[in-house]
């Protein structure tokens, strides 16, 4: 049976700590939903009600266009070992770009990585476990480097340039501000 809570316990935190993997899901009012994998060391909890999520370029640009408009935002870690936890946290998120005045305040809590583009900043609301019975699983290995190489190949300029191409518009048109953002 799941369990609601206000806030990241410390048990909650050390659970997310040792995951190598999650999930956000946004939406806006109409069209797609957007839910993504994500990795690398870019999930950090600041306290008990707010976590920040590194976003590095992609093929696409869908939260940052969602949670423009539609700030709820869902993340999701899930156990592929040890015992079964899938942990919820449902939040308000907001989008801070390079051109931001709390973007270097932020960033600091990540290692650098290439290809940075949004950090997103997440009040939690809630906070909500279940048994995790049915993930199977897994066995970790490494993280894959392909994304920090593609990035580190392209440098500054090459990045903004596919921002310029691939990451101005959601797949369903809406707006995602990356280029008036981070200057």
């Amino acid at each position: 049976m799941g369990k609601k809570f206000g806030a990241l316990s410390e048990e909650h935190r050390d659970f997310i700590a040792r995951q190598k993997i999650f999930f956000v899901a946004t939406a806006a009012e109409t069209g797609r939903v957007s839910l993504s994998p994500k990795g690398m060391d870019s999930f950090a909890v600041l306290s008990p009600n707010r976590v920040l999520w590194l976003n590095v370029t992609g093929s696409g640009n869908e939260t940052s266009a969602h949670v423009q408009v539609n700030p709820r935002m869902t993340i999701m870690f899930c156990a592929f070992e040890g015992k079964p936890v899938i942990l919820r946290i449902f939040g308000i998120a907001k989008a801070v770009h390079k051109g931001d005045q709390q973007w270097k305040e932020l960033i600091a809590h990540f290692p650098p990585l290439p290809g940075a583009r949004q950090i997103f900043d997440v009040t939690i609301e809630m906070v909500q476990t279940s048994c995790g019975m049915s993930v199977p699983f897994f066995d970790y290995s490494s993280e894959r480097e392909q994304l920090n190489d593609w990035a580190r190949g392209k440098g500054d300029d090459g990045i903004r340039r596919y921002w310029e191409q691939k990451n101005q518009t959601s797949i369903d048109g809406l707006p995602t501000n990356i280029l008036e953002k981070s200057r």
